[in-house]
């Protein structure tokens, strides 16, 4: 049986809160450092191979990317972080931006916060929670790139995230491994966007 998100299609960018959809509906955003895997996760999730452009130059996604699963319902791809070669006033921008988006989006239903499994919980990642965490929001972290460590590793690496999680208070975080190569964990991320997207 086919599932809804397969049927996701790119609506439109948003580089300014002007461009964005109107806020109803439910939305789902997707944010990770760049190179983590964050376009490749979401290609896996939607069984697309170029739904989100996997770049070999991190940091491509330079604006808010709204995929329609569904009517009024959204799959948002934040842009990529950790890389200095976006220019600081356009840093500033995106930073204002996204930090009103996170606190006034209405339709925000959860944040999958994507991070490489061998490096997680960068500055950047524990911001991204905390922002989930301030708005009352449900956040899962998708460990990627599993496939690159043996099962032992990765049931330790998960272990090591819940628990660091769950010292800073947010132990109520989703963790899981994942893998868009071999499709480890595609199943379980994808009935995590299901429900709070409330796909049928």
């Amino acid at each position: 049986m086919s599932n809804p998100l397969e049927k996701a299609r790119y609506l439109g960018s948003a580089h300014t809160p002007a461009q964005l959809p109107p806020d109803g509906g439910f939305e789902v955003a997707f944010a990770g450092r760049s190179n983590a895997g964050k376009s490749s996760a979401l290609n896996a999730l939607t069984r697309q191979n170029a739904l989100a452009r996997v770049s070999k130059t991190p940091g491509r996604t330079q604006q808010l990317v709204y995929f329609e699963v569904a009517p009024q319902r959204y799959l948002v791809d934040l842009p990529g972080y950790g890389y200095a070669k976006v220019p600081m006033e356009m840093k500033a921008h995106w930073e204002r931006f996204l930090d009103g988006w996170f606190q006034t989006r209405q339709a925000l239903r959860g944040l999958v916060v994507v991070m490489d499994i061998r490096h997680p919980l960068k500055d950047y990642d524990r911001q991204m929670i905390d922002y989930a965490i301030g708005r009352g929001l449900p956040a899962h972290a998708l460990l990627t790139k599993a496939d690159k460590l043996g099962r032992g590793q990765q049931a330790q690496a998960v272990l090591a995230v819940r628990r660091e999680l769950a010292a800073a208070g947010a132990g109520h975080v989703g963790v899981q491994a994942f893998s868009s190569e071999s499709k480890q964990g595609v199943d379980e991320v994808r009935a995590v966007v299901s429900g709070w997207l409330e796909l049928a």
